[in-house]
Order: C-alpha cells, then sequence, then structure tokens
C-alpha cells in the first residue's frame, strides 16, 4: 500500500511542479503535513543535500524522501513516479509542438505558467527561510539572529562579482563549517 501511495504522490508532484526542482517544494511540505514520512526540518536538510549531490533537486529529493518512507523500494518508486509525468508530456509534446509552437494560444499558456511557476518558487524559498531562520524551542518562536546574520552575510557575499564565480561547493563547504563553529 505504501508503494501505491508513493507513487500517486510522487506522480502528481511530477505532473504539476512545472519549472524544476525547487517547484516541487510546495508539495513536498504538503506531504510533511499528510503523512509522516519526513518532518518540515527533515525537508530542510533534504533540499540542502539535494543541492548538494549530483543531479536534478527534484528528483534527489524524491529519492531521498521515498528511500525515508519505504527504504530502496520506496526511493525507485517515488524517483520513477515523479519523472513519469515529464517523459509522457514530453513525448506528447515532442509530437505535436512542431504544429503548435506560433499558435497564440500555447503562447498564451506558456505565458501564463512563467509567473505561476515564480510564485511555487518563491514560496519554496519562503518556507526554507521560515525553517532556517525561525526557532521555536520551549513552546515559544523566535528569530534565530545568529542564521539571520549567515544568511544576510552569504547573500551579501554572493552580491559580488568575483565571489559569484566561486563554485556552489565551495559555499557549501563554507556553510558547513560556519554551521559547526556557531553550533559548538
Amino acid at each position: 500500500m505504501i508503494y501505491l501511495t508513493l507513487a500517486i504522490e510522487f506522480f502528481k508532484i511530477g505532473l504539476f511542479s512545472i519549472g524544476g526542482g525547487m517547484a516541487t517544494l510546495p508539495f513536498l511540505m504538503d506531504l510533511t503535513t499528510r503523512y509522516d514520512w519526513y518532518t518540515a526540518s527533515e525537508l530542510a536538510n533534504m533540499v540542502a543535500i539535494s543541492e548538494s549531490t549530483p543531479g536534478p533537486v527534484g528528483i534527489n529529493m524524491a529519492t531521498y524522501a521515498g528511500y525515508n518512507a519505504a527504504g530502496v523500494p520506496g526511493a525507485i518508486v517515488a524517483t520513477l513516479s515523479l519523472t513519469a509525468p515529464a517523459l509522457i508530456i514530453i513525448v506528447i509534446i515532442a509530437r505535436f509542438l512542431e504544429n503548435f509552437s506560433e499558435n497564440p494560444t500555447v503562447k498564451a499558456v506558456f505565458y501564463g505558467i512563467r509567473p505561476t511557476v515564480a510564485a511555487l518558487i518563491g514560496y519554496a524559498v519562503w518556507e526554507l527561510l521560515k525553517i532556517a531562520l525561525i526557532s521555536t524551542a520551549g513552546g515559544t518562536t523566535r528569530i534565530d539572529y545568529t542564521s539571520l546574520l549567515i544568511c544576510l552575510g552569504a547573500f551579501g557575499l554572493l552580491q559580488v562579482k568575483q565571489l559569484k564565480k566561486l563554485h556552489p561547493l565551495v559555499w557549501i563547504a563554507a556553510g558547513a563549517v560556519i554551521g559547526i563553529v556557531f553550533r559548538m
């Protein structure tokens, strides 16, 4: 039963998360409220791991979530279910798009999808910021100022042209070191 549930949920995510891996985040957040496969905090870790490992973020996250839910078979089911809609849609589009690429309706559909995808990604960023910057301890919610300063510092450094050229692994390693230093 768990495999069927994984297949259905990740097929739906793959079908409706237009815009790439980060567009899957609102759907994955929704799964935290309906299933005990992972928590919101684990989702934040999942994003960090998926961003730092090779491969598409959405697929890495589906594999991780499926593994958390049902081991290796769950990882396989979730990953295949997430990718199935894209494969089906690409085959259909490739077959017919040549005839419709200049169709005003098709252009209008893609014009409307872009801001919707931006909103989904913006929502995902907002949720991740809340997880990273707000801590709840003893029933009280407060801003984690150390995390906020690290976030603002990293964002500020990323505005420097020479630093933008650094490989993402440098930023991930620096974040890991800073996290270790501040948590000790």
